[in-house]
């Protein structure tokens, strides 16, 4: 039942460094390409308001951040614990992201999801997300040292 748990909803802070990583590992977030640790410095050193957290117990169990450019937002890591995910904490969180992008003068989100993650397809479908017909490309300008 959505909105059924206990879950609180806050921005990010420095003492949920460790929490979180442990989170996006848990789920399949991280690659070796991208090192947590760093992409969550450059967040917070660029718009730390739009990074939040779903705490229960003093436990981290869900994250996104969220990112505005003037012209699109986007969305990150979403993350809800594997244990606790299709209980509605995912439509939660993102709701709180949508709405403080709204805020922010945000008219489209933007999200990118890999063609193998099927699950997450199907979650931001029924959330009200579609598919736009573009392609995305990507050119690393500089690898980042591997996390473990």
């Amino acid at each position: 039942m959505l909105n059924s748990r206990p879950m609180e909803l806050r921005r990010y802070q420095t003492s949920d460094l460790d929490q979180v990583v442990a989170l996006w590992k848990e789920c399949g977030l991280t690659t070796a390409a991208n090192n947590p640790y760093r992409d969550i410095q450059r967040k917070t050193a660029d718009s730390p308001e739009l990074f939040f957290v779903g705490e229960e117990q003093g436990k981290i169990v869900a994250s996104c951040m969220a990112g505005f450019d003037g012209h699109r937002g986007w969305i990150y890591y979403l993350a809800v614990a594997p244990s606790l995910q299709g209980k509605g904490l995912g439509a939660r969180i993102m709701r709180h992201a949508e709405k403080a992008l709204l805020d922010s003068g945000c008219p489209k989100i933007d999200l990118m999801v890999r063609k193998t993650n099927t699950q997450m397809l199907d979650f931001y479908s029924k959330i009200g997300y579609q598919s736009d017909p573009v392609v995305v490309m990507s050119k690393r300008l500089y690898d980042d040292e591997a996390s473990d």
